[in-house]
């Protein structure tokens, strides 16, 4: 019973209806950008539209629109003031040719993060806020993950800093076990709450979660 507030995707239209871009290219050998729309209303990414216009260079993904019609896009995210990356400036655009995939029998490019790489969006509207209700959903590449923290899409402040316990609410994926972790080696769906990780009720392991 929740409006829908963000809705991400480079690969596919997330609304049968969707005519606009899903995301933006820039390429490296004139710093000039394209934005790369779907094929047709609620259809797949135009992925020949990147190919053409990202050949013989190398293109970085610099926009991730939001189709909700709420303008909650995302771009790159800026400097945090907590450990890591982020700490000590921009984090990196994704290369947008790193996660091919097939979507209704086209090709598409999904969002390849490598370590590093970060998008954010610090003046939101209308997303749920303190302990408003909300849900989410994502679909993550099974197979490329990592152990380090924290790999997330999700809801958090909105000054790129830590607030403090349980001041975000965020999917988590990989396979780190400083916090909660779930059945054998993972990687493990967890929520990321601010300062911990959870898998499930108790605080460290929880079988339930595969």
């Amino acid at each position: 019973g929740t409006p829908c507030v963000a809705a991400h995707s480079t690969t596919r239209a997330l609304y049968g209806s969707y005519n606009g871009p899903l995301y933006q290219v820039r390429r490296s050998s004139d710093n000039t950008t394209r934005d790369i729309g779907v094929l047709s209303a609620g259809g797949a990414a135009n992925a020949a539209a990147q190919d053409s216009f990202c050949a013989n260079t190398t293109c970085l993904i610099t926009i991730i629109y939001d189709q909700s019609g709420r303008n909650n896009r995302l771009t790159q995210a800026p400097p945090g003031g907590f450990s890591g990356p982020a700490a000590g400036g921009y984090d990196n655009l994704a290369t947008a040719n790193k996660a091919p995939t097939t979507v209704y029998g086209s090709k598409a490019y999904g969002v390849y993060v490598d370590p590093g790489v970060g998008y954010r969006n610090n003046a939101t509207n209308g997303i749920a806020k303190g302990d408003q209700p909300e849900g989410m959903y994502a679909i993550f590449d099974g197979t490329h993950y990592n152990g380090g923290c924290c790999f997330d899409y999700g809801n958090a402040e909105t000054n790129s800093r830590d607030n403090g316990n349980g001041t975000m609410e965020a999917i988590y994926f990989g396979n780190i076990k400083v916090w909660g972790y779930g059945a054998g080696n993972g990687p493990w769906i967890m929520a990321d709450l601010e300062n911990g990780l959870f898998s499930g009720v108790n605080q460290k392991y929880n079988a339930g979660d595969p």
